[in-house]
């Protein structure tokens, strides 16, 4: 087991802050941040929504109660008429 090396800390809450968000916050001369890269967003996020959109209809189904379902297919069924064209 490696020794464990004992560093004099500060008891200042401020100076404990500051001496742990250092490291993370320093500048680095060799950090190159990469070029973001060539998609088409809009395709990604419609891809990501799909999915949730699967999964959150069946999930959805399962928690609520008939009487819930119902109201949600009678108020559905209303909008598909008001709509008109194909009935």
């Amino acid at each position: 087991m490696p020794k464990r090396i004992k560093q004099k800390r500060s008891k200042d809450v401020d100076q404990i802050t500051h001496d742990l968000a250092e490291p993370s916050t320093a500048e680095q001369s060799n950090l190159e941040i990469p070029a973001p890269l060539a998609f088409n967003l809009s395709e990604y996020m419609s891809a990501i929504g799909r999915k949730g959109g699967k999964i959150g209809g069946k999930r959805r189904l399962k928690t609520m109660t008939s009487e819930a379902r119902r109201k949600v297919a009678v108020n559905a069924a209303k909008a598909r008429w008001k709509k008109g064209g194909n009935h």
